[in-house]
């Protein structure tokens, strides 16, 4: 009994863990998607607010189940997150190796969605606050080069172009001095223009995509070691959620058996006397 308390009350804690991280990250998601003035993007890929939602509802549906099902012992329940977390675990099994296998087609992919989010920035504010924010802790610009922003209607280095940041980059790709304590926004203006040596004195010039590999490939063991914590993770969710289906099937399987046992008796004990002396004659 303690053994199956332990087994109810572990998966209990774990969904609740995730359940409160779903809700915080639709919660955070809705104030996001509320606090817009207007929602420009029209792909689902480069809208955070709303990637925040989807994903914080999905997580949010699945762990409610395993919280209420494990601690009211309802095996409905458990069967079913039973079997959407098993579907979640080979889905990302499987995306894993097909990443592996067609890297190349993986990394086009990505460059094409990096370089989508560049002809939006401006028009979104989570999304240009996403990118200030990778282009600032990764230390890079662009895509490939700083000189992808000119695919961007307001940087773009042209003539005709009235903005007053054509030929320029956002300020997030400036280079921070050590004792900067004032943020210069028009750090970046007219970098364009320049060639990568003079040009790098004052933004970064190496693109995100190139960085953010090299940071991967620097990191591999920490990368490997998040990702396989959450797979056994959610395998040890899946296990307890099996062991515990389990318990309670054998709980009620002997239910059962005891109750069509003092059916018997009780038959028994209706049609044949105590002392009934059953020897052949």
């Amino acid at each position: 009994m303690r053994g199956y308390r332990t087994i109810k009350y572990t998966l209990f804690i774990f969904c609740y863990f995730f359940w409160v991280v779903s809700a915080v990250l639709t919660a955070v998601g809705i104030y996001a998607k509320i606090a817009k003035e207007k929602d420009v993007v029209d792909t689902l890929t480069l809208d955070p607010a709303l990637l925040l939602i989807i994903v914080g509802s999905v997580m949010f549906l699945i762990t409610f189940l395993g919280c209420f099902g494990s601690l009211r012992n309802a095996t409905c329940l458990l069967k079913t997150f039973l079997g959407i977390l098993t579907a979640v675990l080979l889905l990302q099994i499987a995306a894993g190796v097909v990443g592996y296998l067609f890297t190349d087609r993986v990394m086009e992919r990505t460059e094409k969605l990096m370089m989508k989010a560049i002809v939006l920035y401006r028009e979104d504010q989570d999304l240009e606050n996403a990118i200030d924010f990778i282009q600032k802790k990764f230390q890079c610009c662009g895509v490939e080069s700083y000189k992808d922003w000119s695919h961007n209607v307001y940087f773009k280095c042209s003539d005709t172009n009235p903005s007053l940041e054509a030929c320029g980059v956002p300020f997030s790709c400036c280079v921070q001095l050590q004792n900067q304590t004032v943020l210069n926004t028009m750090c970046g203006y007219g970098m364009q223009q320049l060639e990568e040596r003079s040009a790098r004195q004052d933004v970064f010039t190496i693109g995100c995509l190139e960085k953010i590999v090299s940071w991967a490939k620097n990191n591999l063991l920490l990368v490997a070691g998040l990702t396989g914590g959450l797979l056994l993770l959610e395998v040890c969710m899946i296990s307890l959620a099996a062991v515990q289906i389990s318990r309670i099937n054998k709980v009620q399987r002997q239910k059962k058996e005891s109750s069509h046992r003092g059916t018997a008796e009780r038959k028994d004990s209706y049609w044949y006397p105590p002392f009934a002396d059953f020897d052949d004659e």
